[in-house]
C-alpha cells in the first residue's frame, strides 16, 4: 500500500483496517474454518451437559441444570476455539513471507497488531453471537440489556484470548509449536475459569488457582450478563461490573504483550 502522503494517523488507521479485512476475507476463503470453530464446543456442550446432567450437582439454590450453567463455559470455548485458529494465520504468514513483507512497511507494530487483533476478535465475535441465539433452548430468556451486556464481554474476552494468541505466535515459527503451547496453556485456562465446574466445592488450592485465572472473571461476567433482566439493584450490576473490569484489564495487558512482543520481532 502507499501511505508516502497520509499522516500518521491515517496510516495507522488504513494499516488496522487492511489487515482486519484481510482476516474477514481469508476467514470466508477457507471454508473448512466455517463450522469447525462452532461445531466442537456445540459437540462437547452436547456431550458434557448430557453426560454430566444426571450426576453434577451444583451448588443448593443455583436453580439451572448442569446443560444451563455450562452454557456460558461453551461460549467462551467458542471465543478460544477461534483465537487460536485466528492466531495459527501469524505463523503461516510468517512462513509464507507475507510477515516479512508487512514488517519491512513503514507503519507501526502497534497497528500491525491491533489489524490482527481486530480481525480475529471479530471472527469470534460472529461465531459467539451465533451461539448466543440458542440461549432459549437451555431456559435462558434473553432481554435487550442481557444481549448487550453480553456481547460486551464476549468481546473482550475474545479481544483477551486472540491478544494471549498473539504474544505465543509472534514468538514460534512453526504450527507443531504453536498448537502444542495453546494446548498446554489455553485449554487448562478453560478448564479453570468456572466454565466447566464452579469455584464452591473445589479443594482450597483449585479455588486459588481459579481466583488468579483472569478468564473466571470473564465467564463470570458472561454468565451474569445473562441473567441481567432477572436482576435488581445496584449490588446485582456491581456482580457484572466488577468481574468485567477485571476482564478488560486482562485485555489491555495481554494487547500491550502481544504489542511489545511484535516489536521485538526479527524477520
Amino acid at each position: 500500500m502507499h501511505t508516502s502522503s497520509l499522516s500518521p494517523r491515517s496510516t495507522a488507521s488504513l494499516t488496522v483496517l487492511t489487515l482486519w479485512w484481510r482476516e474477514i476475507t481469508r476467514f470466508c476463503r477457507q471454508r473448512s474454518r466455517w463450522g469447525s470453530a462452532l461445531a466442537q464446543p456445540l459437540l462437547m456442550w452436547g456431550l458434557l451437559g448430557g453426560g454430566f446432567g444426571a450426576s453434577f450437582r451444583l451448588p443448593e439454590g443455583a436453580g439451572m441444570g448442569y446443560s444451563e450453567y455450562f452454557y456460558p463455559g461453551v461460549l467462551t470455548l467458542v471465543m478460544l476455539f477461534t483465537s487460536i485458529f485466528a492466531t495459527i494465520a501469524v505463523v503461516e504468514d510468517r512462513r509464507e513471507g507475507f510477515l516479512q513483507g508487512v514488517l519491512v512497511a513503514p507503519v507501526s507494530r502497534t497497528s500491525i497488531v491491533l489489524g490482527q487483533a481486530l480481525g480475529s476478535t471479530t471472527l469470534a465475535m460472529f461465531q459467539g453471537l451465533l451461539l448466543l441465539l440458542l440461549a432459549p433452548v437451555v431456559g435462558i430468556t434473553l432481554s435487550l440489556p442481557a444481549v448487550v451486556m453480553a456481547t460486551v464481554v464476549l468481546f473482550c474476552i475474545a479481544l483477551s484470548m486472540t491478544n494471549l494468541g498473539l504474544i505465543i505466535a509472534w514468538r514460534l515459527r512453526s504450527t507443531q509449536g504453536f498448537h502444542a503451547i495453546m494446548n498446554l496453556l489455553l485449554l487448562p485456562l478453560w478448564l479453570l475459569s468456572g466454565a466447566f465446574f464452579p469455584v464452591t466445592g473445589a479443594p482450597t488450592w483449585l479455588v486459588w488457582v481459579m481466583w488468579c485465572n483472569p478468564l473466571t472473571y470473564g465467564v463470570a461476567a458472561l454468565r451474569r450478563s445473562l441473567y441481567l433482566s432477572q436482576a435488581v439493584g445496584e449490588g446485582a450490576l456491581l456482580a457484572v461490573v466488577l468481574p468485567l473490569g477485571g476482564t478488560i484489564l486482562f485485555g489491555l495487558a495481554t494487547l500491550y504483550g502481544a504489542v511489545q512482543m511484535a516489536r521485538r520481532s526479527t524477520l
